[in-house]
């Protein structure tokens, strides 16, 4: 009794902020702080959600949005975690790559998209392909941070008791660099979430970020908020995800 008690007042105070938010967006409106044709009340919004969610219509833009996400994400993951353990293990390679890669991290995937849209078009692949360069540097530079920080005295401890170099990297090196990599990879699902907005505000027709903006467009406010919402929803998800996987393939880190 004492735990779940103790649990509800955990809930509660870390749900204060939030509340007081709620409450002051919904008083601004109302009492004419902020004219309510550039900000709808949460209640407007909340109902504005009711309403799509009944007809399908949120349903739909949030799984379309969802699956770009997902695939930018994976292909992002397993392209930088590949990446990442072969320039952290190879130090030459590393030498020769980083002031490269650093450079590439620079140069937003926003600024790029025009580029994107000149080489792959309007479709999907370009936009697969914003989502993807967003996300590939956190996990490939995480992933080789984790490599190169790999503690030494391990290693050389399993050197001199004869071990392989296979086995020092899979049995030392790679479980060593593991919370680096979910690290990169959770980086890497917000902005993969930051980037389908920006892939589907230009050259689409479907999605939570062609959703934001066409309510834009049509002054539709209360759906304009409301896919904003959505989006806040879809990252947080994704997040949770990513961490309790993390937390699933890092348990050794608990005991």
């Amino acid at each position: 009794m004492k735990n779940k008690l103790y649990k509800a007042l955990d809930l509660f105070s870390r749900s204060i902020g939030l509340i007081l938010f709620i409450a002051l967006w919904e008083a601004a409106p109302r009492l004419g702080w902020v004219p309510g044709i550039y900000l709808a009340p949460p209640s407007r919004v909340f109902y504005a959600l009711w309403l799509m969610a009944g007809r399908g219509e949120l349903t739909r833009h949030a799984l379309i949005s969802l699956q770009r996400v997902i695939l930018g994400l994976v292909v992002s993951s397993v392209t930088g975690v590949l990446l990442g353990l072969f320039i952290g293990y190879f130090k030459p390679v590393d030498r020769i790559l980083d002031l490269l890669f650093q450079a590439f991290r620079q140069m937003s995937a926003f600024a790029l998209f025009p580029v994107f849209i000149l080489l792959f078009g309007l479709g999907e692949l370009s936009k697969i392909i914003i989502i993807f360069w967003a996300s590939l540097w956190p996990v490939l530079l995480n992933t080789s941070a984790g490599v190169k920080n790999a503690d030494p005295v391990l290693i050389n401890s399993a050197k001199s008791m004869g071990a392989s170099k296979l086995f020092i990297f899979i049995k030392i090196i790679l479980p060593s660099a593991a919370p680096e990599i979910f690290t990169g990879i959770r980086l890497g699902g917000s902005y993969c979430v930051m980037a389908v907005v920006a892939a589907e505000m230009i050259g689409a027709s479907s999605g939570l970020g062609y959703l934001v903006l066409y309510s834009e467009e049509t002054f539709n406010v209360p759906e304009m908020y409301a896919g904003i919402i959505g989006l806040a929803i879809l990252g947080i998800g994704l997040n949770w995800i990513l961490q309790s996987a993390e937390k699933f393939f890092t348990s050794w880190k608990e005991v």
